[in-house]
């Protein structure tokens, strides 16, 4: 968590800012009267700041009796509390003036006259449709204004005589379906009607082709429509069926695709093509997981710059083994960091897998259990099923969201899907060849194979 939004912390009741965390959507409201108090400085940047950037929240500005125009540019009232606040506060009065000229450019409502009582209604409805729309992005996204502000500009958002399409193309933990999620969080209120298709291979594989063109046919009806289709690869068949003609699409839709495979993308109007964090942004990330502020300590900046380089700036990575290395006397550092430089190449799920190395046998049962057969899962349901396998689930599951390996979100138990393919390696690796020995059996080819291998053996 960053610095200032600590400060942010402290200075509000605690309660409204978890409650603000767990929101997808937030207004803030800026006043005539708040531009000399207080409010000003906690507003202006830790909020507006924090929870758009941080929490990847849609930030909806309400102007109460002031206008727009004097918050962006700090005119009137606004510029003379910022001259007040200068005596006191000048490391951050331009990074106020920064984050007020962003806010004024948003749109949001310009209240003139009434009272806040007269737009709650209004303002809470949208809100309600924003949230109900919005998808869980994580927090500490780092670098992602820079992705969302290119993607924004290929998608044409403003333009409503075609239909584009959009490939995001990268390698696995690179962060396409997070910066798919941003930015359809960002624009889906522009659209008449959203879907967002998430795990599309896992679907065809359990629903098949047919109920995911039902999906998106209820979606679309000649509609203005944002349609996401997350983890399309190795599948040009599914591809074709899902966006076989762009007649199917109303005028002004925008659809994305997230691959890792460039030869899927043919037909695309463009490929936002996702590159690792650079160095700066890398490092920010990893600082935040491993030391729970923006930058390394003293003592573990050689280390620190040791490990990201590993991690190729691949987000993933990054999280994890910041997680992982969390607390850890340097001495303890060095031991991962010549693991990790025993690893050919620097494998991504052989990089992760020192993550699970690390896990007690309880915590490793229950995160291989999670990566055959709960991913997605309700996590109460999870618990009380590895409760009556005489394991303190709970308090398990907790362990792996604290160490990266699991997410929880909604009370689901989600699973990035390199760390679920690493658990699956694991458990192939027991027997490479023989099904009927591994520990456990998730996949219907696998099974069909066990069985068929224990009839030849009576």
């Amino acid at each position: 968590m960053s610095s200032k939004f600590n400060d942010f912390r402290n200075a509000i009741n605690r309660d409204r800012v978890q409650s603000l965390e767990m929101a997808s959507t937030s207004a803030q409201l800026p006043s005539d009267s708040s531009s000399s108090s207080n409010l000003i400085r906690r507003w202006s940047h830790d909020v507006f700041l924090s929870f758009r950037v941080e929490f990847g929240q849609i930030v909806l500005p309400v102007f109460y009796h002031v206008n727009p125009s004097d918050v962006c540019k700090q005119f009137d009232s606004f510029g003379k509390a910022f001259t007040n606040h200068e005596i006191n506060w000048k490391n951050k009065v331009q990074i106020w003036r920064e984050a007020l000229t962003e806010a004024g450019n948003i749109s949001g409502w310009d209240i003139e006259d009434g009272y806040e009582s007269e737009f709650i209604k209004e303002i809470s409805d949208i809100c309600k449709r924003l949230n109900d729309k919005c998808l869980f992005v994580g927090e500490n996204l780092v670098g992602m204004d820079s992705y969302l502000r290119e993607l924004t500009l290929i998608l044409k958002i403003q333009s409503n005589d075609d239909v584009r399409i959009v490939g995001i193309l990268g390698v696995g933990g690179i962060g396409k379906t997070t910066i798919a999620k941003a930015i359809y969080n960002q624009i889906s209120f522009d659209f008449g009607s959203v879907s967002f298709l998430e795990n599309v291979k896992a679907i065809r594989k359990t629903s098949g082709i047919h109920d995911l063109q039902k999906r998106l046919l209820h979606t679309l009806q000649s509609r203005k429509a944002l349609i996401v289709f997350d983890d399309i690869d190795d599948d040009l068949e599914l591809l074709e069926y899902l966006v076989g003609e762009r007649h199917w699409f109303g005028r002004g839709s925008r659809v994305l695709i997230t691959t890792r495979d460039r030869n899927l993308l043919h037909k695309v109007n463009d490929v936002f093509e996702i590159e690792g964090l650079n160095h700066k942004d890398a490092l920010k990330l990893f600082s935040l997981y491993a030391f729970q502020q923006s930058l390394p300590k003293e003592d573990y900046k050689i280390l620190s710059i040791d490990v990201i380089h590993y991690c190729k700036g691949l987000p993933l990575t990054l999280k994890v083994l910041g997680s992982l290395l969390r607390g850890k006397r340097t001495s303890e550092w060095e031991s991962k960091l010549h693991k990790l430089k025993n690893i050919p190449n620097a494998k991504i799920q052989d990089v992760l897998k020192i993550s699970y190395d690390e896990l007690d046998p309880t915590q490793k049962a229950i995160f291989l259990d999670i990566a055959c057969f709960f991913k997605g899962e309700d996590r109460d349901f999870v618990s009380k099923i590895l409760d009556g396998c005489e394991m303190v689930a709970k308090s398990e599951i907790g362990s792996l969201e604290a160490k990266c390996l699991i997410t929880v979100s909604h009370d689901k138990i989600y699973m990035h899907d390199l760390i679920q393919e690493m658990g699956w390696e694991i458990i192939r690796q027991q027997h490479p060849k023989d099904p009927n020995k591994w520990s456990r059996l998730w996949n219907p080819n696998d099974i069909y194979r066990a069985f068929m291998s224990e009839e030849l053996s009576i």
